[in-house]
């Protein structure tokens, strides 16, 4: 129980973090290409892990856990970061945050398939609900570019389960932030010439807002949040835990608000509300 306990708090300290991620992604594509900003990320975020990795001296991965890896960097790393970045060119983070509380469902599937978990049938029916509200908002009202970046945010959500439930699957092992820093560096080869590549021509007259959006998701949202989150996903489970991504919606629209003085509907409201009375739910029933 203590262990469970111990997971669930460790997981929405992630999701806290991750919360700040759309909103810092946002104000970082005021001043980067979203291609340079997904590269610089990680390439930063891999110098930070690798020297965290070296400091504590941990062991290395062992040849069959590099394909793991390699999916857990394909999820979070590259496919997660770049999709988001090119979607909020069309779409506000907060509407973009709404589409986060389809992450649950996509991480339980990909814990089924990749890690072996069986939670109750409940606890699909109320991963279902809470999916199929998020699902029904984001198809009202969608037209012209807004089309654009609800598909990109779509694949975002895919790819991002299937890193999350990857990764948790082995951190169970490896430890949470290993995980995340050795994910870092098997991209690093490709990302690092790639950031180098698609470098701005100049850095002056970049914005401070910008800057500080690139921190946040270099630092937070691409190590730190992932020591919280995989840690989490592994003590508490990966579907039972993954539930708390349904909350993220609210905080985030909290930040977009704050931060970026966007326009928060009712509407967006009343589904992060509906949605977060599914996590719940689908707690009680996740194993």
């Amino acid at each position: 129980m203590k262990i469970a306990l111990n997971g669930w708090l460790s997981g929405f300290i992630g999701v806290m973090i991750f919360a700040g991620s759309l909103p810092a992604t946002r104000a970082a594509i005021g001043g980067f290409d979203p291609l340079f900003l997904t590269c610089a990320r990680a390439t930063i975020a891999a110098l930070l892990g690798g020297a965290l990795l070296m400091v504590l001296r941990q062991k290395r991965p062992a040849l069959t856990d590099i394909p793991a890896l390699a999916i857990t960097a394909l999820g979070v790393v590259v496919g997660f970061p770049l999709l988001t970045a090119l979607a909020v060119q069309h779409i506000s983070s907060a509407r973009s945050m709404v589409f986060l509380g389809l992450l649950p469902m996509s991480t339980a599937i990909f814990a089924v398939l990749r890690g072996g978990e069986r939670p109750r049938p409940v606890f699909w029916l109320f991963s279902l609900a809470g999916s199929a509200i998020i699902a029904g908002y984001a198809l009202g009202g969608t037209a012209g570019n807004m089309m654009a970046g609800d598909v990109l945010m779509i694949a975002a959500i895919i790819l991002c389960g299937l890193g999350y439930a990857e990764g948790a699957k082995l951190s169970r092992r490896l430890g949470g932030w290993q995980v995340i820093s050795w994910a870092l560096l098997v991209a690093v080869p490709v990302m690092l010439p790639a950031a180098i590549y698609t470098a701005p021509a100049t850095f002056s007259g970049i914005a401070m807002p910008a800057w500080l959006g690139l921190a946040w998701v270099s630092v937070f949202s691409m190590l730190i949040g992932f020591i919280f989150w995989y840690h989490g996903l592994a003590k508490g489970g990966i579907a039972a835990v993954g539930q708390l991504q349904l909350i993220q919606p609210f905080m985030g629209f909290a930040l977009a608000a704050l931060l970026l003085h966007e326009s928060i509907s009712w509407a967006m409201l009343a589904v992060a509300g509906a949605t977060i009375m599914c996590v719940f739910g689908a707690k009680r029933y996740a194993s």
